[in-house]
């Protein structure tokens, strides 16, 4: 068993990448990170079946809804928060302080907290036309976000053309580790 120094929240959308977390999880702990893993309500519908596996793989709960007012945390502090697949909806969310949902309320009280975080986009060419989202990147990043969108990060396919399987985990990974040593 490695030994995880560092905690780290990883948190996925519901997008194709999302399928490969269990791999992700292993890639992490090879990293020395303790992960904790959140999912946006349509990733967890998503990963229904492997949420068992997936919690037994982390040795925590895997979360997707809130705790109940006073409920203690289950969850170690997190030394860094990772979101990827971050997809349009959520990214957008998060960037205008809309936490509807699990995920998005903890990067939103991330960023006060001061938790470094980084996130990577998995989103279409046809989603990125829209004039919001160009807006939330810029916004997620004056707010200190790393968000690995462009050259240097996620790259958008055309509609229905994606390819999860060369989504760029290493690259939230590399960055994750990163921020968790400065």
């Amino acid at each position: 068993m490695t030994k995880h120094d560092r905690v780290i929240y990883l948190f996925g959308s519901a997008a194709p990448p999302v399928f490969d977390i269990a791999k992700v999880i292993e890639d992490a702990q090879a990293r020395s990170f303790d992960v904790c893993l959140g999912l946006t309500p349509t990733a967890a519908r998503w990963l229904a079946p492997q949420l068992a596996e997936l919690e037994r793989l982390t040795g925590h709960p895997v979360r997707s809804e809130y705790k109940m007012p006073g409920e203690r945390d289950v969850w170690p502090e997190a030394d860094v928060i990772a979101v990827a697949p971050a997809t349009f909806n959520t990214l957008n969310s998060w960037a205008l302080g809309l936490t509807h949902d699990f995920v998005v309320g903890v990067v939103a009280e991330g960023i006060g907290k001061r938790i470094p975080t980084v996130a990577m986009p998995c989103v279409n060419a046809a989603y990125v036309r829209h004039n919001q989202f160009e807006r939330s990147v810029a916004e997620l990043r004056a707010m200190g976000v790393r968000v690995l969108y462009g050259k240097d990060g996620f790259v958008p396919n055309q509609p229905g053309q994606g390819k999860p399987k060369e989504y760029p985990w290493d690259l939230v990974l590399d960055t994750a580790d990163e921020l968790a040593s400065a």
